[in-house]
């Protein structure tokens, strides 16, 4: 679950958070089933680390554009810094805000993704492919190891 760019540039302990998190949903979706479909829904709902990046982004030069064209061109210094955070994003996968976003919880596309497919594998979406397991605890664990990797 950890092999892309953003988990890479992030501290170990904060993914290890982050996948402990995860984890825990998932075990207790496995130990509720019936609260699986609303938090599938929720899923839906999450923002992931990209749109937040870009959201933030676009925010943030729009308003050093408008401050810059109504009260001091100065402003426009914040339009090229966040251009430049963005681009240094595209090409490295890292740029200053990163570390917060994710401190603060922010997945990436594929953590919540692997969530949603453990979920539904406990579901018994996938059930010709794998049986599930009677007792919810190795249910959620055989979920969660599958979509991991």
């Amino acid at each position: 679950m950890r092999d892309g760019r953003v988990a890479r540039h992030t501290a170990g302990s904060i993914n290890h958070e982050i996948e402990n998190e995860t984890e825990a949903s998932i075990h207790h979706q496995a130990r509720h089933p019936h609260e699986i479909p609303r938090r599938l829904r929720e899923l839906d709902e999450e923002w992931d680390v990209e749109r937040v990046l870009e959201a933030n982004a676009a925010t943030l030069a729009f308003t050093g554009t408008v401050l810059g064209a109504v009260h001091d061109r100065r402003w426009l210094v914040l339009p090229a810094a966040v251009t430049a955070f963005l681009l240094q994003h595209a090409v490295q996968g890292w740029c200053p805000p990163l570390p917060v976003l994710r401190r603060m919880g922010i997945r990436t596309k594929r953590e919540i993704e692997a969530e949603r497919a453990a979920l539904k594998a406990l579901r018994g979406d996938f059930e010709a492919v794998a049986p599930r397991s009677a007792d919810p605890r190795r249910a959620a664990a055989e979920a969660f190891r599958a979509v991991r990797h």
